[in-house]
């Protein structure tokens, strides 16, 4: 049962993190909704409707005093954080030749230090309760490389993800902590109906299921690795994408 546990989404005030958010609202849990810029007042009135608690931190989880200070608001405000999701990140298109050393350091500081930073900080709260699940969204970027909407910057980003959950598994464990990844493929958000008709029609083309997934489709997914049920799966990685990849 999930009622009741204090969750942590980053980048909660938008796409898909508002449907993560509102998926553990659903469940009953109050909810942490960490964002940066984007205002976060119509998502917290959305989950305060289904009779949750909703508290709003806005914070720049690349930087390590914003980082903490998410965490020290969290624990605060409900005394204990249960689980985090790491769904904050950033892209950007652009090819290797025209890439830059600030082009690299922009999308790692969010997608990968950032995440890195709030984890350290989720994991001492949640060694000491001997319990919490903590879900990366990584993305099939990660594992076969970009193209549409990212360069290979942000596939490094995301493949780095993978690794540092598969080992944070091994070292917290012990502790009751599990740590998974989620790997999105092409989900319906405003980036993707942003693209010219014909563009999309050739990456549908390339989906199976013929279709971009919905955000809580990956919502689902990660509620459920929170869940009871997913108690013994850890530093794994969970493909939704539709079949466009396959391990």
């Amino acid at each position: 049962m999930l009622k009741d546990k204090t969750v942590i989404v980053t980048g909660g005030a938008k796409g898909i993190g508002k449907a993560i958010a509102l998926a553990f609202a659903n469940e009953g849990c109050n909810i942490v909704l960490n964002y940066r810029s984007t205002s976060p007042e119509e998502v917290k009135a959305e989950i305060e409707a289904k009779g949750v608690k909703c508290f709003t931190v806005q914070a720049d989880v690349s930087k390590f005093d914003e980082a903490l200070k998410l965490v020290e608001a969290a624990k605060e405000e409900f005394g204990t954080i249960d689980v985090l999701v790491n769904n904050a990140g950033i892209s950007q298109k652009v090819t290797v030749a025209d890439m830059t050393l600030d082009d690299i350091k922009r999308i790692f500081n969010v997608n990968m230090f950032g995440l890195f930073l709030i984890t350290q900080a989720v994991c001492e709260v949640m060694k000491k309760q001997n319990y919490g699940r903590i879900v990366h969204l990584s993305s099939v970027s990660g594992k076969r490389g970009g193209g549409i909407f990212g360069g290979a910057h942000y596939s490094a980003s995301k493949a780095a993800v993978l690794g540092f959950s598969k080992n944070l598994a091994r070292e917290v464990s012990s502790y009751g902590i599990t740590t998974n990844c989620v790997c999105p493929g092409l989900i319906n958000t405003e980036i993707w109906k942003s693209l010219p008709k014909e563009q999309a029609d050739a990456v549908i083309d390339g989906i199976p299921m013929g279709r971009p997934g919905e955000p809580q489709e990956v919502a689902d997914a990660i509620v459920f690795l929170a869940s009871k049920e997913a108690s013994y799966i850890t530093g794994e990685e969970i493909d939704i994408n539709g079949g466009s990849h396959m391990d």
